[in-house]
This record gives structure tokens, C-alpha cells and sequence, in this order.
């Protein structure tokens, strides 16, 4: 389906088209198929996941305003995702044992106390130390209890440079990091001019806090807060 046709079948849902709704979803059951299926093995049925990406394909369509500078299918992935997460999290589908959680409370617990301690963020390792466990379980640990995050996402401190997509085995076909991709652009996209020049410089010019400040004539600290800033929002956006 080319992107003409498919704006022009937006179009007619918005006029109350239920033919074209019917054709646009079945039109894009493949996007739904490879969303879902990074989800199973998580105590739900995969025909359920399926019907679960349609809903969020219909939110999408719906929702879809023409003025987004954006494709649809980019625009509908986070809403198909939002819909399977918040299933999962609200039906207890997604189980944490209580030895993870205690250990995710306990890294929660030793990070503040670390950064009132430092000034800064705990570097994984310097974290993994005070909660006497490896990076892996750590890593794991804060994902299971903490809200949504990006794999892109510094789980280290300052020039520590480690990734939480690094420290988690890409057992799937990529699809799983496809989406997540898509999500993530979609969601730094509408950031401030400002913040997408932080984030680049950060993340994939791989500069640290003290070389991004220098560039954007800001101090470190302030480098710092600001991307505390932007990856809170992006968290709230994935």
C-alpha cells in the first residue's frame, strides 16, 4: 500500500469510512504480525497479541494527524507497542519474581543514596558493587521494576558508554530492536532543536558531557541535567 493510498484511506475513516478502516488494518496486518511477535512467550496467546497490535493500529489510524512530517506505519508502531505493554502490565501477564524486585529496590535505594553521596550517576559497575550483584543481573533487575526505557538508553554513568540493549542477549529477529528504533526516533523527533543536537552529540558522536558542553556553550552540570531531562520525557514517550 503506497503512502498516497493510505493517507487517502485516513482520510475516509476520518469521514466515517468503515470499509476503509477494514482495508487499512488488513493492509498493515504485517506491521501488527511483527510487533506482536516480539512479544510472545509472555503468557499470552499470540492471536491475542495480534488482536492487541490491531487495536493499537486502529488508535493509530484514528489518531493519525496529515501534519505529522512522519510515514504512518512510524507513527503506529509506539501506539501498537503502547497498547501490547499496557495489556501485559495491567493483566499481570509480565511476572517479577521477588528476588528481582528486591534487587531492583535495592539499586534504586543505593543509586540515590550514590548520587547524593558523588554529585553524579553510579556508573553499572560501580552500582553491580554496592548491590553485590554482576552488570547482567543488575541490568535485568532495573528493567523488570523500572517504567518503560530505550535499549539505547546509558544505563552507566558519565563516559561509562554502556547501553542497556548491550547488556540483553538479542534473542529475537530484529524486529524487537526495529521498533524499538522506530519508537525511539519518533519520540526524539519532538524534542527541541536543542536536546536532538544533545542527544546526537551524546549518543552517537559518542562525546562526553564536559566535549557536548563545550559545543552547545553549556557547563557539564548543566549537560547533565538536560539529559536526565530529555530521557525522562523519552521514557514518557515510550
Amino acid at each position: 500500500m503506497t503512502k498516497e493510498e493510505t493517507f487517502a484511506l485516513i482520510a475516509a475513516v476520518k469521514e466515517g469510512n468503515q470499509e476503509a478502516l477494514d482495508r487499512l488494518v488488513t493492509g498493515h496486518m504485517g506491521l501488527c504480525h511483527s510487533v506482536a511477535s516480539r512479544f510472545r512467550d509472555r503468557g499470552v496467546e499470540y492471536e491475542d497479541l495480534v488482536q492487541l497490535a490491531a487495536i493499537g493500529m486502529i488508535k493509530a489510524i484514528r489518531s493519525f494527524d496529515f501534519s505529522y512530517s512522519t510515514a504512518f506505519s512510524t507513527y503506529a508502531v509506539p501506539l501498537i507497542i503502547g497498547e501490547i505493554r499496557r495489556f501485559l502490565r495491567d493483566d499481570g501477564a509480565i511476572k517479577v519474581g521477588r528476588g528481582i524486585k528486591r534487587l531492583g529496590g535495592d539499586a534504586m535505594r543505593k543509586r540515590e543514596e550514590f548520587m547524593r553521596k558523588h554529585g553524579r550517576e553510579p556508573k553499572l559497575t560501580e552500582l553491580s558493587a554496592l548491590c553485590n550483584a554482576t552488570p547482567e543481573e543488575l541490568a535485568f533487575a532495573l528493567e523488570a521494576v523500572g517504567p518503560i526505557r530505550s535499549l539505547n538508553e546509558s544505563v552507566g554513568g558519565e563516559d561509562d558508554g554502556t547501553s542497556l540493549g548491550e547488556m540483553i542477549a538479542d534473542s529475537d529477529d530484529g524486529i524487537g530492536r526495529m521498533t524499538d528504533r522506530i519508537a525511539l526516533s519518533e519520540a526524539i523527533g519532538g524534542l527541541p532543536p536543542v536536546q536532538r543536537q544533545l542527544i546526537y552529540l551524546r549518543y552517537v558522536k559518542e562525546l562526553s558531557q564536559a566535549q557536548t558542553g563545550q559545543l552547545l556553550g553549556m557547563t557539564q552540570v548543566k549537560v547533565s541535567r538536560e539529559e536526565k531531562k530529555i530521557i525522562e520525557a523519552l521514557r514518557r514517550a515510550l
